[in-house]
């Protein structure tokens, strides 16, 4: 799986690089199936909604996994970076399990 990372309004650092890449790099046991007959590529957003945000959910995190014929997509604004990433992963998480069921379903349905 690719990862490809972007920041907007905020300065991409390092540890907050490698952060992203174990986070999203663990998601890589649930898609590798999909990876045999293409290339399954994400891309992370991080951020700021706006410059004068001093106070609330002012950091982002969004994730969109190009899988075969689906594009799975998960965001999430919260006062810390790294809890928007958690929540951003736990989300995706939870989409490929389910277009993974869908996908065994509609397999039985054919068989039968």
């Amino acid at each position: 799986m690719k990862i490809i990372i972007k920041a907007t309004q905020i300065e991409l650092t390092p540890p907050i690089y490698e952060y992203i890449e174990e986070k999203f790099g663990s998601l890589n046991r649930f898609v590798k199936k999909f990876e045999i007959n293409s290339e399954v590529k994400m891309e992370v957003e991080i951020g700021k909604p706006s410059r004068h945000h001093r106070r609330g959910n002012v950091f982002y995190a969004e994730a969109n996994l190009y899988l075969p014929g689906k594009v799975l997509r998960a965001e999430h604004f919260d006062w810390d970076i790294r809890v928007a990433i958690d929540k951003v992963r736990d989300k995706l998480q939870k989409e490929i399990k389910k277009y993974k069921e869908k996908k065994i379903e509609k397999r039985r349905e054919k068989d039968v």
